[in-house]
């Protein structure tokens, strides 16, 4: 039960003190003059905050290049796609075969065929590495915006594991690196993570007693609580107007934009990938079944549920189903042919419904969504039927966020192995995403930021063309 229900004595009335113990939110010491701080300045003139979102859907296992956005099918046998190819809206563009729905929508994003991530590794490094100071980028944002957007009340860094939409999926994949991490930048710069099943978040905590935000059910529950105590006693107990503010902080679009029940039953069937990986239907000789099972019952909500954040003011959403795309077909994971359909077809399904539903509500320069993975996959297909680790080579997608669009940039070599043209590294993708986000000139001059923050948004060259 929440806190604040210890506050609540004394002849019914609601103490100050008490009261200013609750709205404090609990953001990593953020209190509520900083926040109103905050507020000034993204209401003036000289915020370097853009009015534009970013969702990073994270292919954790490394995808491969030639059975989603380069088949190759020119190559010889044993290096083209193993799912062949099919057209796209873009003339002379095709995709493989799994990705049907996104090459009819080819001309409203961009490939890039010339990603390079730099090594094999299993890790997260487009996402958080020495070069985000060891955080998820949404810290970096978090850091410059506030945790806290205080001009949607919305938390500013979020991350989506499945457990935010799928309370029976199975916790997050950590081995490899940490989407929560906040790094250099402290604590209060962490990502929101709902239902992700890990300790009490420090940021939008709202005071939860000693437990811990379970998932976004006991936010909901929370926030009700609240908003039947105002209700039931107006003006709570002459509170001033810091105190009003508070608690429209607290209750603002917060519990709505995490629950999906407020959609259109129609739409959040739209987005739901769980028929196309059903678990039944998975084979049980690969470990990784689970991990298939989780991202084909989420991937779709989970970008429905990003939406809804994003359009009510979240700046920076991560999202990472689970570690499905290594497709070694060893005893974890399944062959290319195989683990695309369970992989592949649900990510297919869900960014296209993503772009149809951006498209529709005319959000299409407010939200960029940018798809990859730590790596791609080598150019020969092993004798088991998969791809091995590959770090000279990646598919990139990028869709919206007022770029251009309907555009493949950068060529990769006959082999698909490495660059022929226009080399792009995770610097320039962090540079795109961050002109994107900000107004990096004036944010250079706002005061009080560390050198090492603005070297870290600054780094590398937006991709060209774009």
């Amino acid at each position: 039960m929440l806190s604040f229900y210890k506050a609540y004595g004394q002849g019914g009335r609601l103490l100050r003190r008490d009261f200013l113990r609750v709205g404090s939110l609990g953001l990593g010491g953020l209190g509520l003059n900083n926040l109103w701080q905050l507020q000034a300045l993204a209401n003036s003139s000289k915020s370097p905050l853009r009015d534009k979102s970013v969702i990073f859907l994270f292919m954790h296992g490394g995808p491969s290049q030639f059975e989603t956005f380069d088949p190759k099918m020119d190559a010889p046998s044993g290096i083209r796609s193993a799912t062949g190819e099919i057209p796209t809206t873009l003339p002379g563009i095709t995709f493989g075969t799994t990705f049907e729905k996104l090459a009819r929508r080819a001309h409203l994003f961009n490939v890039v065929r010339s990603f390079v991530t730099g090594d094999g590794n299993h890790d997260i490094k487009p996402v958080m590495s020495n070069g985000t100071l060891r955080a998820n980028m949404g810290s970096l944002y978090s850091r410059i915006a506030g945790p806290m957007r205080v001009d949607s009340s919305m938390p500013s860094n979020v991350t989506l594991f499945p457990r935010a939409v799928s309370p029976d999926a199975g916790p997050p994949i950590t081995t490899f690196g940490n989407f929560e991490s906040a790094g250099e930048l402290g604590a209060s710069y962490a990502p929101f993570v709902p239902g992700a099943g890990a300790g009490l978040q420090e940021d939008l905590k709202l005071n939860l007693a000693p437990g811990r935000l379970a998932d976004r059910k006991q936010l909901l529950t929370g926030l009700d609580s609240l908003k039947r105590l105002a209700e039931s006693n107006p003006g709570v107990a002459g509170a001033d107007a810091l105190q009003q503010q508070a608690f429209d902080t607290l209750l603002s679009g917060v519990a709505d934009a995490f629950d999906l029940t407020q959609e259109d039953p129609g739409l959040v069937a739209r987005y739901d990938t769980l028929p196309l990986a059903n678990p039944d239907r998975i084979d049980k000789k690969w470990r990784n079944r689970e991990h298939y099972a989780d991202h084909g019952a989420s991937i779709g909500k989970l970008l429905l549920l990003a939406r809804r954040l994003c359009e009510r003011g979240c700046g920076f959403v991560t999202i990472t189903t689970s570690f499905v795309w290594d497709m070694h077909a060893d005893v974890n994971n399944a062959t290319m042919v195989e683990g695309m359909g369970y992989v592949g077809a649900p990510f297919d399904h869900a960014v296209a419904n993503f772009i149809d539903d951006i498209e529709a509500r005319g959000l299409r320069d407010k939200i960029l969504l940018v798809c990859c993975g730590e790596m791609g996959r080598t150019p020969k297909i092993n004798k088991a039927g998969g791809r091995d680790h590959w770090g000279n080579l990646a598919p990139l997608l990028l869709y919206g966020g007022g770029l251009k669009s309907g555009q493949v940039i950068g060529q990769s070599a006959r082999d698909g192995g490495t660059p022929a043209s226009n080399p792009i590294g995770i610097p320039d993708l962090t540079a795109t995403i961050m002109h994107t986000l900000l107004d990096l000139d004036q944010v250079r001059v706002t005061s009080g930021l560390p050198r090492k923050l603005l070297d870290a948004v600054s780094v590398g060259t937006p991709i060209a063309g774009l």
